[in-house]
């Protein structure tokens, strides 16, 4: 009879920051991504970079500790991988774009090219008044942006992580940053609970550079999907059911009246 497995013990994240210190060589070892981080010194956005933080197919995300340019104490510095092959499973979000229109196929120019999209995308959300990490600046395949966490250098969890204490305010503080981006012509395209963290209460919503512009031939279907995906998860995990054609009509509504932006 096969033996049932209890599941196994979650990692705080004080101890996943704890195990990745001194990990940095491990991933930051092509020598284009190392000149970009000595441009990063230069340029006085980065002073020390500190311990790796999360790590994914495209990108690795590090703890810093800014430069004279930045004023607050971290940074956060997101290095897209050049040696993946992923990027080309990417190429939805790019292609239609007319920011990006002429995108040389290989794999470093797509990591210089979704790392521009990406401080773009931030650009843009930020200055709508949308709760994102504030984009500092860009280098190759190397961007710098607000680091969202504790004054230890903790970052902050993910909303699948959280347990909340007002869930209703909070889904509607997301769905309002939707409609904010709506208002600005952009759709975050791959909005879920994996892709907002939590600070003192509040969403942020990261990981913006799948976003497209309207104009993209499939702006209306990311819409559609970052809403589903967003009302699933807390009608799953906080019993909310919201109907997703109203959300949806709402969100894409001209009338002028913004239905979530000050819920």
């Amino acid at each position: 009879m096969a033996r049932r497995l209890g599941k196994r013990k979650q990692k705080s994240r004080e101890e996943f920051v704890l195990k990745e210190r001194n990990k940095i060589s491990d991933v930051i070892t092509d020598d284009r991504t190392l000149q970009n981080l000595r441009k990063m010194f230069s340029r006085k956005v980065v002073s020390e970079v500190s311990f790796l933080i999360s790590t994914g197919k495209e990108a690795d995300v590090y703890v810093a500790h800014s430069g004279d340019a930045v004023e607050k104490r971290f940074v956060a510095l997101k290095v897209f991988r050049i040696e993946t092959s992923s990027f080309a499973k990417r190429i939805d979000y790019i292609t239609g774009d007319p920011r990006f229109d002429k995108v040389k196929n290989d794999l470093y120019n797509m990591a210089i090219v979704w790392c521009k999209k990406e401080y773009s995308n931030l650009r843009i959300a930020h200055d709508a008044g949308i709760d994102v990490p504030e984009p500092y600046g860009f280098v190759g395949n190397m961007l710098a942006m607000e680091f969202i966490g504790d004054d230890s250098g903790t970052p902050a969890k993910r909303l699948k992580d959280t347990d909340l204490d007002q869930p209703q305010k909070v889904l509607h503080r997301i769905l309002g940053f939707m409609e904010k981006l709506n208002k600005v012509n952009l759709v975050h395209a791959d909005l879920s609970e994996y892709n907002v963290l939590m600070s003192s209460g509040k969403p942020y919503i990261i990981d913006m550079g799948q976003a497209v512009m309207l104009g993209h031939p499939k702006y209306a279907e990311f819409m559609e999907r970052d809403v589903i995906n967003i009302l699933h998860y807390f009608r799953k995990r906080y019993a909310i059911d919201m109907d997703y054609e109203v959300v949806l009509e709402k969100l894409n509504s001209n009338s002028g009246q913004d239905a979530y932006v000050k819920a």
